[in-house]
């Protein structure tokens, strides 16, 4: 398979996202019952926003180009928005390998979506890789069990996460839909700051409230580890990959999060998931490798 390197850039942009999600899950279960999902997503994404508008501030400042039309940001950052709370308010509940199979279900949602807003045609052959994904996602989110399956038990973690990768997905292909050719790192930018107004406004009394002072150490861990890993980072690579790769290939991606979610665990200390859950990881892969073929 021959790339050309704007498709090679966009593919190792999104092999690194992967990874870096795979993160969050995996920290976000050690707190999500410690405080709100809007609290902490609120600061994560001030903290986001203010580490880029540093860096563009030492760069020179941000191009006046970039605010035209800022209601664009509002709706990238809505949708990033809304995906992070619905991921710790899922987390509560779920455990960090079967919300990361939730969260595999987006490439079918965004190739959706990416005939909706750009009229990007998924073939035949990347059907059945998506159905692959799926399948093999819906193996772990009903932990292997038939009956489970049969009988359409989901989780209210699982559930409620899955409202959020909607809004992921819709993300993905909106990024190339409302982009008017601004440089990627203020457009990215502008997308944390409108997020980052979403959220104080939305979480003011629970960002308040919380007593800050007395949060253990894991908390501030994965709050910075989440501000700029897993958003300031992961924003600009899905924009960057967003502008070379058809939507439903820069979400493809998504189906190694379970594989790393459960290395992720490894290394935490935690254990490995049961054999027959790893199926479905196994098909997820599958999935990527269909996809990722010329």
């Amino acid at each position: 398979m021959t790339l050309s390197p704007d498709a090679r850039a966009g593919h190792i942009a999104m092999l690194v996202f992967s990874m870096l999600v795979a993160g969050s899950f995996a920290l976000g279960s050690h707190v999500a019952n410690l405080i709100d999902p809007a609290a902490i997503s609120a600061v994560r994404f001030t903290i986001a926003a203010s580490a880029i508008g540093a860096l563009l501030w030492l760069r020179g400042g941000i191009p006046s180009s970039v605010w035209a039309a800022p209601w664009r940001y509002f709706v990238l950052g809505g949708l990033y928005a809304a995906y992070f709370v619905a991921m710790f308010e899922g987390l509560k509940t779920a455990t960090p390998v079967s919300t990361a199979a939730v969260f595999t279900l987006t490439p079918i949602l965004s190739a959706g979506f990416g005939w909706l807003m750009m009229r990007q045609i998924t073939t035949p052959r990347v059907a059945i890789a998506l159905a692959v994904g799926a399948s093999g996602a819906l193996w772990v989110i009903f932990r292997a069990d038939i009956n489970a399956l049969l009988a359409f038990d989901i989780g209210r973690g699982e559930t409620i996460f899955f409202f959020g990768c909607i809004a992921h997905a819709a993300y993905t292909p909106a990024v190339r839909w409302l982009s008017r050719g601004e440089p990627l790192l203020p457009f990215t930018f502008a997308t944390l700051l409108a997020a980052t107004a979403i959220l104080m406004v939305a979480g003011a009394r629970e960002v308040v409230a919380f007593d800050w002072a007395s949060a253990p150490p894991i908390l501030w861990i994965t709050l910075f580890y989440i501000a700029f890993g897993a958003t300031s980072f992961t924003v600009f690579l899905v924009q960057f990959a967003a502008m070379r790769l058809p939507a439903a290939k820069v979400m493809a991606y998504t189906y190694l999060v379970p594989s790393w979610v459960a290395l992720w665990q490894i290394a935490l200390g935690g254990a490995a998931p049961p054999i027959f859950v790893l199926v479905g990881v196994g098909l997820t892969v599958l999935a990527l490798l269909l996809l990722l073929r010329s």
